[in-house]
């Protein structure tokens, strides 16, 4: 059962307001140390958003609830009553109002700094009618040992398994500094047996709570032996402890210094690194408080530099049993950590060898987008890099380039235009619309480059003759690939084929496999007018001469890239250009849902 006076157990539980994941990791990995049976975080409060965050309590993920609002998280975790706002400072006020106000917070840490002095007194005064406690704002937060952490406080976790953080001591400690907390604990655990709770109230000229009240809380632990407080120039604030040690409210030996003492060598007022830290009137001096505490009965050393010599002093005067010292378990190390000291090797799922984008610019085959932007690579130049893994002569990307113009569109009635544009009517978006036409292409439908290609250059290499491959292709009863068209015709032929034989027959250092395909051509036309070599025919023979010529690649990846399906791609990326013209335009004009007309089919019964 939790006291008064303890703010923080073992079974205590937090919401974190704003995602932040390297403080829950780090709340999570202190739970692993101290052995909690459960993580101290119950939900994630991230406004306008919901669902869940992925974290590591030991060696086991976890889901961490995220919620839209306060009231949403405490309703689902009514037991929770912990709140660490990491709101910046302009809406930080807001929701720390909101948190006082429910019923089931009791306890708030306010990271933010700069948080305006109004809104502060405000949340102080709802604090104390609602009697909860505010610890900051500007602060890095507060740690129970064993037990509950909140946020970064203790920084790193050698720094805090070397403090001992991980096992509760006798020491109550409050300071206003949250790096001074982090030392603090350093020395702490070298001159005591360690820390049993830590708070930094935060550095503001009025914070939530202060030292008094923490020390008050302290006083009344029965855990906790002596209290070791850090107060700084500026403020009245070490003045309430001076006036409950002599009222007998502190019974506990107080270990305490003010720091500040150097603002003495300067003739003008000083502000130092804390709001409320700056020079002011002689009673608020560091010399003056460190004076009055020490006239009061605190124990207050002669410097700094003595701090933890006099610490040592009163707690080997109060004669307590050694701590016995808990194993503590091995905390896991992260994958990438283990990865960046070299200690882990893992087997990858994939593999990339055409771009990498880990560096400072993305690399496309090895060359860094600057100089694909400086070289003015063409679209073709990028292709060749990304498909075929070569820096490919400019002859043979304005091919590349050709064919995509070429095959880019066919008007709206072939198949793949057909179906998006029936897509696009129907609401669907852009990608759906696109994904729609492309399942159309297949054997009948632009798939036809990559089977021409290979039939053709098979026939070829074997030295059959266009004669004997007609009359095989018609026995074994399969249409020849890349040869027929519905409209065009011998006598009416097709001009983008005309225009890559043209561009082939000037560039190509040999067209080997074009010339193979037009003798077919010829014994085809022998049957009937239509039966040309089509659009696709040419562009699969005249890739295949491409690739055999051009004096980069070897016949077996020649062979390779006609099996993987490389020239059919060229389709597929030429046409996505069209298609989407296609579903553009119906967009733009607004097209109702298209429904087939009822004289366009065939009802039989």
């Amino acid at each position: 059962m939790q006291n008064d006076y303890q703010l923080f157990t073992k079974d205590t539980q937090s919401f974190i307001y704003n995602l932040k994941p390297a403080p829950i990791q780090r709340m999570l990995d202190f739970d692993h140390i101290c052995k909690r049976e459960k993580p101290s975080i119950a939900g994630v409060i991230q406004p306008g958003s919901h669902g869940f965050h992925k974290a590591f309590f030991g060696t086991k993920e976890i889901l961490i609830p995220i919620y839209s609002s306060i009231s949403h998280a405490s309703s689902n975790h009514p037991q929770t009553d912990v709140l660490i706002n990491f709101a910046s400072f302009r809406s930080a006020f807001s929701s720390s109002k909101e948190a006082l106000n429910s019923k089931t917070i009791n306890t708030i840490a306010i990271i933010a700094e700069g948080m305006p002095e109004r809104e502060t007194r405000e949340l102080i005064t709802l604090a104390k009618k609602n009697k909860k406690v505010v610890i900051g704002p500007a602060t890095v937060g507060g740690i129970t040992a064993g037990a509950f952490r909140i946020g970064n406080t203790a920084g790193t976790i050698e720094n805090i398994i070397s403090c001992k953080l991980y096992r509760p001591g006798s020491v109550g400690f409050v300071s206003k500094s949250g790096g001074l907390t982090n030392e603090m604990c350093n020395v702490l655990a070298r001159t005591t047996d360690g820390v049993y709770e830590a708070i930094a109230i935060g550095g503001d000229s009025y914070p939530g709570s202060t030292m008094l009240e923490h020390m008050l809380r302290f006083e009344q632990n029965p855990e906790i032996k002596m209290i070791v407080g850090l107060g700084e120039l500026g403020g009245n604030e070490e003045y309430g402890i001076i006036e409950a040690k002599k009222k007998g409210k502190i019974k506990k030996p107080v270990i305490m210094w003010v720091s500040g003492t150097c603002a003495k060598i300067f003739q003008g007022e000083v502000q130092f690194g804390h709001a409320g830290a700056k020079t002011g009137k002689q009673q608020e001096s560091a010399d003056a408080k460190n004076k009055a505490l020490k006239d009061a009965g605190v124990i207050v050393p002669n410097s700094f530099e003595d701090f933890d010599k006099v610490i040592a002093k009163t707690f080997v005067s109060l004669k307590l049993p050694i701590k016995q010292e808990p194993e503590v378990p091995k905390l896991p190390m992260d994958y990438d950590a283990a990865v960046k000291k070299g200690i882990i090797r893992k087997t990858t799922n994939f593999i990339s060898t055409i771009s990498d984008d880990r560096g400072d610019e993305p690399h496309y085959n090895g060359i860094p987008m600057s100089k694909l932007i400086e070289d003015d690579y063409s679209i073709g130049d990028v292709i060749a890099l990304l498909w075929l893994k070569k820096k490919l002569p400019k002859y043979a990307s304005k091919f590349i380039e050709i064919c995509i113009v070429i095959a880019a569109d066919h008007g709206p009635a072939v198949s793949g235009a057909h179906n998006a544009i029936v897509a696009a009517r129907a609401g669907k978006d852009t990608v759906s619309s696109l994904c729609s036409g492309l399942l159309t292409i297949g054997p009948r439908f632009g798939g036809a480059i990559d089977d021409a290609a290979k039939y053709f250059k098979q026939a070829c290499d074997s030295e059959i003759s266009p004669e004997q491959f007609v009359t095989d292709m018609k026995r074994k009863g399969v249409n020849i690939p890349g040869i027929g068209h519905r409209i065009k015709s011998a006598k009416n032929p097709d001009k983008r084929v005309e225009l890559l034989k043209v561009y082939a027959k000037k560039n190509f250092k040999d067209t080997k496999y074009l010339n193979y395909a037009l003798a077919v051509e010829a014994e085809t036309l022998k049957k009937a007018d239509n039966l040309i070599l089509n659009v696709d025919g040419c562009i699969g023979v005249l890739f295949i001469d491409l690739f055999s010529s051009c004096g980069e690649f070897s016949k077996e990846e020649v062979n390779e890239m006609v099996d993987i399906g490389y020239l059919n791609g060229v389709f597929v990326l030429a046409r996505s250009i069209g298609i989407m013209g296609h579903v553009f335009d119906q967009k733009r004009l607004k097209q109702p849902l298209y429904r087939h007309p009822w004289d366009d089919i065939l009802f039989l019964k």
